[in-house]
């Protein structure tokens, strides 16, 4: 599985993020797309429940995320 950040914009400030889990690309877009004009609901990273009409977004976007381990330091040899 594969992590993907999905961004909903509604303007040049306003967006919300949002994290999902799929086998690729393709699956992230179809999901997007098969969401389009409907509502969604989700919690974000901050544990904020978020419900909102795709229909009312201006542009969302789609990348594959690469999460850093914050927990991680740089380990010198």
């Amino acid at each position: 599985m594969q992590e993907f950040k999905i961004t909903y914009f509604f303007d040049e400030e306003h967006y919300i993020r949002r994290f999902i889990h799929t086998d690729s690309m393709e699956g992230a877009q179809k999901l997007v797309q098969n969401e389009r004009d409907h509502y969604v609901s989700f919690t974000d990273s901050r544990g904020i429940y978020h419900e909102l009409h795709t229909g009312k977004v201006r542009v969302v976007q789609v990348s594959e995320y690469h999460r850093e381990d914050k927990n991680k330091k740089d380990k010198k040899p």
